[in-house]
């Protein structure tokens, strides 16, 4: 099963960089970057919701029928001019689905560990989603995925297997310690505040536990 930080490593995954490099106005290092930590906190989100029966029916239906993955087949066409604004719209409305109201917690971690203002977050989340998506649905397909276990498996098998660097990154994201709460885990990756819960760190653990 393909992990997602394989999809930054391949060829899709360098257009994506390239393209979201270009709608942002940022450096290919810099979205390759924000990407690199953010698809994997999205699929840990996503995961997190699919972890109740409705939650995974939800996802399982959207993967089954407009998320199947032809988004990847031609990156050129869909950064070519310019990303459509129907398309950041409809990425809006996958990260409201995900992530609620702990979206603005969200971006603002991102914000603060790579120096990019939160604005430029939202817009890379925005584009970012419906193509993490179109992967997840394509991996669906290939691996018959039909109900909620098989639905969890692939989730947690995208998440893992990583390279040995980026491992702390993905384990993070799947409630490490074990309280139920995913999002202490991802704010101690984001900004570095393991043990620690004021601050922003105990915000983001108030508003994504």
């Amino acid at each position: 099963m393909e992990g997602i930080l394989e999809l930054l490593n391949s060829s899709t995954g360098a257009r994506m960089i390239q393209g979201v490099a270009q709608e942002t106005g940022q450096s290919e290092d810099k979205a390759s970057e924000v990407l690199t930590m953010a698809m994997p906190l999205l699929l840990g989100a996503m995961k997190k919701n699919a972890s109740s029966p409705q939650g995974a029916e939800g996802l399982i239906n959207a993967l089954s029928s407009r998320h199947t993955g032809s988004i990847l087949d031609d990156m050129d066409g869909f950064f070519g001019g310019g990303v459509d604004a129907s398309v950041k719209s409809e990425g809006e409305g996958i990260l409201g689905h995900v992530l609620g109201q702990r979206q603005p917690a969200v971006e603002s971690a991102l914000s603060q560990r790579s120096g990019l203002d939160a604005g430029t977050i939202a817009q890379i989340l925005k584009i970012g989603a419906p193509i993490l998506l179109g992967f997840l649905g394509r991996q669906r397909a290939q691996a018959n995925v039909s109900d909620a276990s098989g639905l969890n498996s692939l989730l947690g098998s995208m998440l893992g297997g990583q390279p040995s660097q980026n491992q702390d990154l993905i384990t993070s994201l799947i409630d490490t310690d074990g309280d139920g709460s995913v999002l202490d885990d991802i704010s101690e990756m984001l900004l570095g505040n393991k043990g620690k819960k004021g601050g922003l760190g105990g915000m983001l653990g108030d508003l994504l536990g």
